[in-house]
């Protein structure tokens, strides 16, 4: 019985080999394609702002004749290599080209103005020169971007000494414009 055994065995296996034989394919050759892969990398910034504080104005001593400076920031992150332009609006209460802080019927004028360069992280001067407005020379144009990582721009405040206003909390809304 062992032996009659050990041949159903090998005949079980003789069958199952020869099943996975049969069920493999057989090749008689190939042949290859170049597959494209591509993608489009959208051009595109994101902006966001803090806000030019200027603190405690004087009219009467400290501020009498001297201008009250104040700073905020634009920070933009855009696609790599991308050049885009920075526009600031001349605010809700403009006269003008006059930007104004409101505080109820009274109107304290104030300037915002670009930094020494058009360099991300470029400092205020002391005496700015160039406005920072919505076109020509007034728009900020940015250096090419190194990366995607955010940039931020130094927004430079001043309002004039001298201000003939009321006492009370002046405010404005100006509108960061990022053009790429």
């Amino acid at each position: 019985m062992k032996h009659f055994h050990a041949k159903n065995t090998a005949v079980a296996i003789c069958l199952a080999l020869g099943t996975a034989l049969i069920s493999a394919p057989a090749y008689a050759g190939s042949q290859t394609s170049n597959l494209s892969v591509t993608a489009t990398v959208a051009s595109n910034c994101s902006i966001t702002t803090t806000p030019v504080a200027f603190g405690s104005y004087d009219p009467i001593v400290a501020n009498a004749v001297t201008a009250l400076a104040g700073a905020g920031t634009v920070v933009i992150a855009c696609t790599k290599a991308s050049v885009p332009t920075i526009g600031l609006g001349l605010g809700l209460n403009a006269s003008g080209v006059i930007r104004r802080m409101l505080s109820g019927a009274q109107l304290l004028p104030y300037e915002l103005y670009q930094a020494t360069s058009n360099a991300a992280g470029a400092a205020c001067a002391a005496s700015p020169t160039i406005v920072w407005g919505t076109s020509g020379v007034n728009l900020l144009t940015t250096v090419a971007a190194p990366s995607k990582a955010a940039r931020t721009y130094n927004v430079c405040g001043s309002i004039p000494g001298g201000a003939d206003v009321a006492a009370g909390g002046y405010a404005d809304t100006v509108v960061a414009t990022v053009n790429f």
